[in-house]
């Protein structure tokens, strides 16, 4: 069998990825980055809606053993908190770290060492986590880690809301995107994250990150090497519109989609400020949603783990 070679090392090898950084920072010169398109000068140290500038902040980053199955194996997903957010959730479980802001600034040479650090501890992957924000810091930090020996794939685990054109740019850079699929309805988007536009982009940005890797693809140990693996939060009285999210995945990404319907909703941060949010699921919330994606055709489900439901 062929050994694995992440989408990187090749990029690497052949110089593409210092262009791919030249192009990323020009981006954030005036931000349109994200579909928030601040248009601020982030080399300069303004900053817009994700309140980061020329570097990348990160409030933890260990071995994670809560992640899907395929990421986690028996050494741990190598997990990067990046603080801030480009989304906003107001009932995001981090609130601490993606609204209050906590975490350190780092420099592309340190968090090229902290990949090369979980990569060291046995670590399967490095699991970019609420990346959106910090593309360019990310490709820079890749292109040093991988001149020093970086050679596990590379996980983009966001909330969804990309734009085309960035993930364009990551082409070749990251093996797995993990993108999570919040709202199909514009007006819950809009309430819970001032982001309208949600589910149209998120749409589209599924539709591009399927294009570059494809479906989920596991090795002969069952650890996923490259992929699309799409995460849906159940929410109470079925806010997210699981069965429309599930029909579009089967549809128009793909019937072998892998997906993790999750059950961890809790009433985190400002999440009060819409009734229907104020509680947590119901266990026939939950069952409804599993129930709608079989219904329309998705049988790639993350087996299910600690489960915070009521009633």
């Amino acid at each position: 069998m062929t050994s694995f070679e992440p989408a990187y090392r090749e990029t690497f090898n052949n110089g593409q990825l210092k262009e791919k950084i030249k192009i990323a920072y020009e981006i954030i010169s005036s931000c349109t980055l994200c579909p928030r398109r601040c248009k601020v000068d982030r080399l300069s140290g303004q900053t817009g809606v994700c309140k980061t500038g020329k570097y990348a902040y990160v409030s933890s980053y260990n071995p994670h053993f809560g992640e899907e199955a395929p990421l986690v194996g028996n050494r741990g997903s190598g997990t990067i908190f990046f603080t801030h957010c480009n989304l906003m959730c107001i009932f995001c479980q981090n609130y601490d770290i993606s609204h209050e802001g906590h975490g350190s600034e780092l420099s592309s040479e340190q968090l090229a060492t902290i990949m090369l650090d979980l990569q060291a501890t046995g670590c399967h992957n490095i699991n970019f986590v609420t990346p959106s924000h910090v593309v360019p810091q990310i490709i820079a930090a890749v292109d040093k880690a991988a001149e020093k020996g970086l050679r596990i794939p590379l996980i983009y685990n966001t909330g969804g809301y990309d734009n085309v054109d960035t993930l364009k740019l990551l082409e070749g850079v990251i093996d797995i995107y993990m993108p999570d699929f919040k709202f199909w309805n514009p007006e819950i988007a809009a309430a819970a994250c001032d982001a309208k536009d949600y589910p149209n982009v998120a749409r589209k940005a599924l539709i591009e990150m399927h294009r570059q890797v494809g479906d989920l693809v596991l090795d002969e140990s069952g650890i996923a090497q490259r992929g699309l693996l799409i995460r849906h939060l159940v929410l109470p009285k079925g806010l997210a519109g699981t069965r429309q999210i599930m029909r579009f995945l089967a549809t128009r990404i793909s019937p072998n989609s892998y997906v993790n319907i999750m059950t961890q909703y809790r009433p985190c941060g400002r999440a009060a400020e819409i009734p229907e949010l104020s509680r947590f699921p119901t266990t026939a919330d939950f069952k409804a949603a599993i129930k709608a994606a079989t219904d329309e055709g998705i049988s790639r489900l993350d087996r299910p783990r600690r489960v915070f439901v009521f009633g």
